[in-house]
């Protein structure tokens, strides 16, 4: 049965992991697309036990389990896009690869989730050698952080002109269309991205927002891109219109918890109260 299936209103598939704080992942993910308007469909990779403060515990799904959740998504409901978030180890990486290629789902955005904007390791090389080469290759728009855009793209990223540098290397991986996130810059960067299709390398800026309260940033990102492709959008306009929601999430970031908390991805409720 058709991925495209027609429906009364734009549906997105994120496969992820769960975050049990609420703020990151696939939580993170569909609020997101609530908030534009898509329906969300989900299928977890594994399920976490954290909080603002720390990951207690990660727990694994069967690759085949995530497979048949991607499965009896497709089949029944359709989706118009799709994003992959923390997929966390190679087998889960690998099935979804191979099943994302064989369903030929539209309009995926790749969040490699292989580095935390600190520069902690999340995932090990075997993990990180096949998003290389059998994800990122389908990919529609791929969403690195600055320590994941040096890994793939042997740069040292220091400067905006390195991250042009990244982008355009990066690119050579075979996605469509590539953004390397300024979150975890210096002062001056931080809230500039660089986007490179191949065709046109740009400089996407907006204000930066002071605050500590970030966690899901990244996910909420790559989520809206996705929703925002899901509803017709163009590619640059999708990620223009996304990173312009995060900044404004960022804005009402939630101080809940004692360490780190999230975006307020609810933040158009509270302009409308």
């Amino acid at each position: 049965m058709s991925s495209t299936l027609t429906a009364l209103i734009p549906v997105a598939l994120t496969i992820a992991g769960s975050d049990s704080g609420g703020g990151a992942g696939i939580q993170a993910d569909l609020r997101t697309f609530s908030f534009h308007k898509v329906h969300g469909a989900s299928a977890l990779t594994c399920v976490t036990a954290q909080n603002t403060q720390s990951v207690i515990r990660v727990d694994a799904l069967p690759p085949e389990a995530v497979v048949a959740q991607v499965t009896a998504v497709v089949e029944d409901i359709g989706v118009q896009a799709v994003k992959t978030g923390m997929l966390l180890n190679q087998p889960i990486i690998a099935a979804v690869a191979k099943q994302l290629k064989q369903l030929d789902l539209p309009n995926l955005v790749v969040d490699p989730v292989m580095v935390s904007r600190t520069g902690a390791r999340l995932i090990d090389d075997q993990a990180i050698a096949t998003i290389r080469q059998s994800l990122i290759p389908l990919a529609a728009v791929l969403t690195p952080n600055r320590y994941e855009a040096q890994i793939l793209s042997g740069i040292n990223i220091h400067t905006l002109e390195d991250m042009a540098a990244a982008a355009q290397q990066i690119y050579r991986l075979g996605a469509q269309a590539v953004l390397v996130k300024g979150g975890g810059m210096p002062e001056n960067l931080r809230g500039i991205d660089v986007w490179f299709d191949g065709v046109s390398l740009e400089v996407l800026k907006t204000s930066s927002v002071d605050t500590k309260d970030t966690h899901g940033s990244g996910c909420t990102l790559s989520a809206a891109i996705a929703a925002n492709l899901a509803s017709g959008q163009p590619v640059a306009a999708a990620v223009r219109q996304a990173k312009d929601y995060v900044t404004k999430a960022l804005q009402h970031s939630l101080r809940i918890g004692q360490g780190q908390g999230p975006v307020g991805h609810f933040f158009p409720l509270l302009n409308a109260s």
